[in-house]
């Protein structure tokens, strides 16, 4: 097995990225329209919007994704990064890609400023849980949600 690689996520990428973002959402029982996925993927790869990607590669094939959004704060004047995906092909688990491509946003957020990374993951995650304790804090914090149609 070759070593990790974790790089910016490009237009090149699809073929790769799609079991990957299948995976995701398959993983969180979600489903979204093909259409969506495209727009997601061109927001991701198109640089004119403040989000972007990370991938994680071994022998040419991509293992994992991590996805991000920059914006603003009512907290403080920098920006805040939100860590929206990440995924880890099941084989790729326990290896430490998770933790490098949680390690590529947090370079990146800090490179262009931003006061914090953070992210959120469903409460039955334990898996990626156990990385997240070791890596983060714990906020406390719960997350609500309102439907708009």
């Amino acid at each position: 097995m070759t070593a990790l690689t974790i790089r910016p996520l490009a237009a090149s990428d699809r073929a790769g990225w799609d079991p990957l973002w299948q995976g995701y959402l398959t993983f969180y029982k979600a489903s979204i329209a093909s259409d969506i996925s495209n727009v997601t993927f061109a927001r991701l790869t198109g640089g004119a919007e403040p989000m972007g990607g990370f991938v994680g590669e071994r022998d040419g094939a991509l293992i994992g994704l991590v996805h991000w959004v920059i914006h603003r704060s009512t907290w403080n004047s920098r920006d805040i990064c939100y860590l929206q995906d990440l995924f880890t092909a099941p084989e790729a688990r326990g290896t430490g890609a998770g933790r490098a491509l949680i390690e590529a946003v947090r370079q990146m957020a800090q490179a262009r400023g931003c006061f914090r990374v953070y992210w959120q993951t469903h409460e039955s995650n334990a898996q990626a849980q156990a990385l997240y304790d070791k890596v983060a804090d714990k906020s406390g914090f719960i997350v609500y949600r309102q439907p708009l149609g």
